[in-house]
């Protein structure tokens, strides 16, 4: 691995851990709804920016629909939904719990197209699923109603996130990964305007709650999506999705230093075997066999000039 690809997928792990860390202290005081909002309302005007420098603005007549979609299921639900959760769960077990998401990948696809899922990869489902028992049962927080419907949030929002990369795949499969990302969080923006105006936010923020929210906007999900198609580019899907392994830990380490979250010995061992369920039902492509080499033609035989005619 190149060391700028090194650096970039570090910076990934990083930035998108980081953003539980921030809806963790933007939600309670603006509220999930209009905290979301303001975040891929944000990113959304970013990436434009960027993309319009680049000529990689999405193509909203064509495809409004589509980013309609896009929207709903890769940021307006999800993000709404982790915002909600984290209200009552820390963000470190936000960000173990959304690493789920491949788990959840895999039952997509499997529905979708009618295949059923290998031995490892059934192993894997059932070492999450026990992975998250062990996060929820044994972890530091009191394990009640309230509690366990945060836990319900975050995995939904990591089924919204499969649904969106199937959909992906479907409605979007030679767009600019730029003009896809800009068209989701806008299109995100609109969905969410009308909630918005509903739920105004709950407090008047302060300046770091604004800071957060913009740090969270700005950097965590335009300058994280920037980074992340910067990584499929050089190294391709398989290669960049790797960062998935990284998110929980950096959420992880953010949540207990930043936030002094607390931690017990369940967390790092149910993350442990989330993660280990993610490598186990993540497709990793097989070497392509060597050619085989054709075998030389063989040379004629030398007739004698007493056998020839």
């Amino acid at each position: 691995m190149a060391v700028i690809d090194f650096i970039c997928l570090l910076g990934v792990g990083a930035l998108w851990g980081a953003s539980f860390l921030f809806m963790r202290e933007a939600a309670p005081v603006l509220g999930p709804v209009s905290m979301t909002e303001a975040r891929v309302l944000l990113a959304g005007v970013a990436l434009l920016a960027v993309g319009a420098l680049l000529r990689k603005v999405p193509d909203f007549r064509r495809d409004w629909r589509g980013f309609l979609i896009l929207g709903a299921l890769m940021a307006a639900f999800p993000f709404t939904l982790i915002a909600v959760a984290e209200l009552e769960i820390t963000a470190s077990l936000a960000a173990i719990l959304n690493a789920t998401t491949p788990l959840f990948a895999l039952a997509v696809t499997a529905v979708r197209q009618r295949r059923r899922p290998s031995g490892p990869q059934i192993a894997g489902v059932l070492l999450g699923v026990a992975g998250v028992a062990v996060l929820v049962g044994l972890g530091p927080l009191h394990v009640d109603g309230m509690m366990l419907l945060a836990v319900g949030a975050s995995l939904l929002a990591a089924l919204f996130y499969a649904l969106g990369g199937v959909y992906t795949k479907i409605r979007f499969p030679d767009t600019h990964p730029l003009a896809t990302a800009t068209g989701q969080n806008l299109a995100a923006a609109a969905i969410l305007l009308a909630p918005t105006l509903a739920l105004p936010p709950r407090q008047t923020p302060d300046t770091g709650i604004i800071l957060s929210v913009v740090a969270l906007a700005l950097a965590c999900t335009a300058l994280g999506f920037f980074l992340f198609f910067l990584l499929v580019t050089r190294m391709g899907p398989t290669g960049a999705l790797s960062v998935t392994f990284l998110v929980p830990l950096f959420g992880l380490l953010w949540g207990t230093v930043f936030l002094s979250e607390p931690l017990s010995w369940s967390m790092p061992f149910g993350m442990a075997m989330v993660l280990a369920a993610v490598f186990l039902v993540t497709d990793r492509p097989k070497p392509a066999p060597e050619p085989v080499a054709a075998p030389a033609e063989a040379p004629a035989a030398a007739v004698p000039d007493g056998d020839r005619g």
